[in-house]
């Protein structure tokens, strides 16, 4: 019995599983996470609060599977990316984290693309207001005191590790979300650094992902009963995480997640930088291989909010939708630009409201909530059109998130991609899988096992009827940006 735990440290929630033998889950314990958001458009987060939650994590799994807990050998981490958290000289925060979605960097994203003009082709993508530097640029200017007393810069997951070992380390899949970092060497860059006005000092030492970066506590251990040494793994960031947990590990894996947002993330072999669409591109956490993704920043989040204005739940729209296309086809439908918080993937505008079109008496709650679903898909289309323009070469397509519990969302997905997609065994806990695959190399196991497989549980394949009923919409979406 080979036994660790992962877990994944979302915006809204954190997730902790123990795995035996990375297939069998033993216990699973979750805990929301509060955001405060001060003023509009700003997002942030009590850095000690994911602390606490880990702890009650595993607090709960620790009583639910005492004799399971008490032989883990490895803990990896997954976490939301693009955090700006500064610590002090004691490690100690300064101030909340300034969140991935966090928008008050617009200004100075300008102005760090003029002065590192070429910094989409060095780091993971064009300046945007989610990413590090940009927000780093912010502190220097609104809060100087504060960033006077700054001495070093933590990403999500590799605070909490800071936590559970006493260590400071990070890893390269997070690290290339700074934009502080080369993604294609791997190392830290001091003209960056510089441009943003970050001493290079104070930023943690990078090794690989799926290093040992640490070990539990001798008083966190005695807390859970482990007979220890168990190691920490120096982790993964949350869709790289994802990506890995759901078997993307080879180049040609892609990994497409219906989430509140949505995510497109192509295995690569090179370094295939793609800031001209708004392609994020990172190192990956498996050794020799790169992550290209694209974004849809709206995908489950949209049917919410059709669900909200409607006043239906979204599994009644889900099957009305469905009964809708079945028996008038989608001719009748709105068509739906669902970028109720901007464009990434492919424009870059992070302005964009949605756009809606073919309005009539007629039009129903489950014509809305199908035109939401076919104006997703056609976004995912369009991110993955994008990567495989710089380079990007996707040959087999996996779908996880929430959105793969609708039948015709995975249609509509399958048919506007023309390939293939396929779920998978154990998809609701890719994150912490991806994060347990990285602890059990960390504590000892081969790094080849990253590239193990993942069981197919079904595949979907493209409707060419509905490809036919489809003609034409796709481009009068596209004409509403």
């Amino acid at each position: 019995m080979v036994l660790h735990v992962g877990i994944d440290l979302g915006t809204s929630g954190i997730k902790a599983v123990l795995i035996e033998n990375l297939s069998r889950v033993i216990a699973v314990a979750a805990e929301p996470v509060a955001v405060s958001r001060p003023q509009i458009g700003w997002s942030e987060q009590d850095p000690d609060l994911w602390v606490a939650t880990v702890v009650a994590c595993l607090d709960r799994l620790a009583a639910a599977a005492p004799r399971e807990i008490a032989a883990v050998r490895g803990i990896g981490l997954s976490g939301q990316m693009l955090a700006a958290l500064v610590l002090d000289a004691d490690l100690r925060p300064l101030r909340p984290a300034m969140l991935w979605n966090d928008q008050r960097a617009l200004a100075e994203c300008a102005e760090l693309l003029t002065l590192v003009p070429d910094i989409g082709r060095r780091t993971n993508g064009t300046p945007d207001p989610g990413i590090t530097a940009p927000k780093l640029m912010w502190l220097r200017r609104h809060e100087p005191a504060l960033m006077d007393r700054a001495r070093m810069l933590m990403l999500t997951k590799d605070y909490v590790r800071l936590a559970l070992t006493g260590e400071v380390a990070t890893e390269p899949s997070d690290a290339g979300g700074t934009q502080l970092l080369d993604v294609a060497t791997g190392c830290w860059d001091r003209h960056l650094c510089e441009a943003v006005g970050w001493d290079p000092a104070h930023l943690p030492p990078v090794v690989d992902s799926w290093a040992e970066a640490g070990r539990l506590k001798p008083g966190l251990l005695a807390r859970w009963g482990m007979a220890g040494p168990v190691a920490v793994a120096a982790g993964a960031g949350d869709n790289m995480g994802s990506t890995l947990g759901a078997g993307g590990a080879r180049s040609g894996d892609a990994v497409l997640t219906i989430g509140t947002s949505g995510v497109a993330c192509i295995v690569d072999a090179a370094f295939h930088p793609g800031p001209e669409r708004a392609i994020l591109t990172s190192a990956h956490v498996v050794p020799g291989v790169y992550l290209s993704m694209g974004v849809v920043m709206s995908a489950t989040a949209s049917l919410d909010w059709v669900g909200q204005m409607t006043g239906r739940q979204v599994p009644d729209l889900d099957a009305e939708a469905m009964a809708f296309v079945t028996a008038q086809g989608p001719k009748t439908a709105p068509v739906f630009l669902p970028c109720l918080t901007g464009i990434r993937t492919p424009l870059n505008r992070p302005d964009m409201t949605g756009r809606i079109t073919g309005l009539h008496p007629g039009v129903t709650p489950a014509m809305l909530a199908y035109a939401t679903m076919e104006g997703v898909a056609f976004q995912f289309a369009d991110c993955i059109a994008a990567q495989i323009e710089v380079g990007a070469r996707p040959e087999r397509l996996t779908v996880v998130g929430g959105g793969t519990r609708s039948a015709l969302w995975l249609q509509l997905l399958a048919t506007a991609l023309a390939r293939p997609v396929r779920l998978i065994e154990g998809a609701a806990i890719a994150g912490p899988r991806g994060a347990a695959c990285l602890a059990a190399v960390a504590a000892g196991g081969p790094v080849m096992a990253l590239q193990d497989p993942v069981a197919t549980s079904r595949s979907i394949l493209p409707d060419p009827a509905l490809a036919a009923r489809l003609e034409g919409r796709r481009e009068a979406m596209r004409a509403l940006a």
